[in-house]
């Protein structure tokens, strides 16, 4: 299936696995661009020399071509880039609207420079500044999410901006890919459907709760800003949250991060992302990778946070990355032969 996703890339389908701290790394983001999709790697839970490391692994797993996710208000953003730009990697990916001298860097380069957004007037801004795609998450979609929903979202973004559109936000199968396609965008970015796949490092204890779980809810507990996750006991006692539990849980993560205390209040002001918050929120703020990695790398559902999409209340596998984009293409093609007629 051809794009304009597809050509602007080199990638064989138009499909997207999105950048998850501490899931995206070089063993899915491999197996992801291996079976014909755009693997992420999550690099901003990385150091650089980690992220140089995932890079190789990639590289050493297949010849497709991929991406690397890093945050543009980092401290080191820049360095970044240009290991990224070293390396080879085919696609820049930004959470947040990367600074207009670093797309214009990779711009220089040859890297393909695509960053997520949630709002139209957003995207409208980073295509002026010159970004080739843009993912569009609507409020489905999990982790830092919107309140709009893809459907009403997507068509907005198409009709404002001229560079192609990725749609993200509730899309798990093939249906979606076409539903996508009928809406002007270019193919489809999921994240929770690649999480729940054998090729996921995430423990398989942890991927049994997110099977068992339908619930979710948009939280401002962990980090200050709206983040869908999985309704949890323990989301549940964050919501009931006050600075003491912050302290606590920002002690633990200092600890793992060997950041002081200054550092730590550094880095929450700057995921603020403009927002007045308490001193609370500024503390879950620096600490919010503590709670990712309890989930996603310690295995323990208990005390960590689980970012979901609202399309787990219906997954119920863990098929390879290669079973997953087989059967979205497959899906789509029969969609469309049914739609052919008509």
């Amino acid at each position: 299936m051809k794009t304009a996703l597809t050509e602007l890339v080199g990638c064989r389908y138009p499909i997207v696995q999105t950048g998850m701290g501490y899931v995206a790394g070089a063993r899915l983001a491999a197996a992801t661009s291996e079976a014909g999709g755009l693997g992420i790697i999550a690099a901003a839970t990385m150091s650089v020399g980690e992220m140089a490391e995932a890079i190789n692994s990639v590289r050493e797993r297949t010849d497709a071509p991929f991406g690397v996710n890093i945050r543009s208000d980092a401290d080191d953003a820049a360095e970044r880039v240009e290991v990224m730009i070293r390396a080879g990697v085919r696609v820049a990916s930004f959470a947040l609207a990367p600074r207009r001298e670093l797309i214009d860097r990779l711009k220089d380069a040859g890297v393909v420079t695509i960053p997520s957004v949630g709002a139209r007037r957003h995207a409208e801004k980073v295509a002026a500044w010159g970004v080739d795609a843009v993912i569009v998450q609507g409020g489905e979609g999990g982790g830092h999410t919107g309140a709009v929903a893809t459907t009403l979202l997507l068509p907005q973004v198409v009709d404002a901006v001229d560079i192609p559109v990725i749609a993200a936000g509730g899309f798990f199968d093939g249906r979606g890919l076409v539903a996508a396609l009928a809406y002007g965008a270019c193919g489809i970015a999921m994240g929770t459907r690649f999480l729940l796949t054998s090729d996921s490092p995430v423990p398989d204890e942890v991927k049994k709760v997110y099977l068992a779980t339908a619930d979710t809810l948009v939280t401002t507990k962990v980090d200050g800003v709206p983040h869908r996750v999985l309704r949890t006991p323990f989301v549940e006692s964050l919501e009931r949250s006050r600075l003491l539990r912050a302290v606590v849980n920002g002690a633990r993560f200092k600890r793992l991060s060997g950041l002081t205390w200054a550092q730590m209040l550094r880095e929450g002001r700057r995921m603020r992302h403009g927002r007045e918050l308490t001193w609370a929120q500024v503390l879950q703020a620096a600490n919010t990778p503590v709670l990712l990695r309890a989930a996603m790398v310690e295995g323990r559902a208990d005390l960590g946070v689980m970012a979901s999409g609202q399309v787990v209340g219906v997954l119920d596998d863990l098929p390879s990355c290669r079973e997953l984009i087989d059967r979205v293409m497959s899906e789509a093609a029969a969609v469309l032969d049914r739609l052919t007629p008509l």
